[in-house]
């Protein structure tokens, strides 16, 4: 029997191949906060040198673990410490005494966006976005990239107030998972999360975003300095205790791991 389920399954997937890449590519960046709750990974602040990727000895690298809201720890390559989480469970009534609007705003996993066919997010709601952020604002908005499509579609009219033009779209394979890649100049409506640290700069830039997470893994400067960035996702929805953010360990048990019971000898 042909089930409105089954014909909607159909013109959906019809469409989603019909669906052109820039608006693909576009309503990816705007779907981070709804692809994942916690990411672990590496960055470094290192340009993305050439199609296949460079990466230069002297970058720095440190890996992450990132649990939405709020929660992250970073350690250097040797292991040693350098940012945790330690306010993970403070109290915010200071927050909503303020009585501001955006103090009551719900965090986007709890609000609904509008879709496309393909599950990528279209128009984004309002709620409180924002990652943790560590040495600069590239750290925080290569996790949710918004700024290079806005929050929702220009009417097309008026191509030109889109963030920034797209052109040269691929899809490519970066650190062993699909991305999709782009050659990006900004426009006049660009609008950079952190304007001292922006995804691309005035000119052409390389741009890639994961697929499966929507994170912007990598992005160069083309007309300027070799500036840019570059992250390894190496697990995505790990579930991570509390343990981890805090500044002092409360020795909790990790209930993935088995728990060996030494039973002394009778005699």
């Amino acid at each position: 029997m042909w089930s409105w389920d089954t014909q909607h399954q159909a013109e959906s997937a019809q469409q989603n191949v019909s669906m052109d890449a820039p608006t693909r590519f576009r309503n990816l960046c705007r779907s981070s906060p709804w692809k994942w709750q916690t990411l672990r990974f590496e960055y470094r602040e290192q340009p993305l040198g050439s199609p296949a990727g460079d990466e230069a000895p002297e970058a720095v690298m440190v890996r992450a673990w990132l649990r939405r809201p709020g929660a992250l720890r970073l350690e250097a390559a040797d292991g040693t410490v350098l940012h945790s989480t330690t306010g993970i469970n403070d109290s915010r009534d200071g927050l909503y005494v303020s009585s501001t609007r955006k103090s009551w705003l719900l965090p986007p996993q709890l609000v609904t966006p509008v879709y496309d066919d393909g599950g990528l997010v279209r128009r984004r709601p309002e709620a409180a976005y924002g990652e943790p952020c560590f040495g600069n604002g590239r750290f925080a908005a290569a996790l949710d990239p918004v700024e290079l499509a806005g929050n929702s579609p220009v009417p097309a009219e008026f191509p030109n107030l889109n963030a920034v033009e797209l052109h040269s779209i691929t899809e490519v394979d970066h650190e062993g998972r699909p991305a999709m890649q782009a050659i990006v100049v900004p426009n006049a409506a660009y609008r950079p999360t952190d304007p001292s640290a922006p995804l691309c700069h005035e000119g052409r830039n390389l741009v890639r975003v994961d697929v499966g997470t929507g994170v912007c893994v990598a992005a160069s400067w083309l007309d300027g300095p070799a500036e840019g960035h570059l992250l390894k996702i190496l697990a995505a929805d790990e579930y991570m205790l509390d343990d981890l953010f805090l500044a002092e360990s409360m020795n909790l048990t990790d209930v993935r791991r088995h728990i060996s019971w030494d039973i002394p000898d009778g005699g």
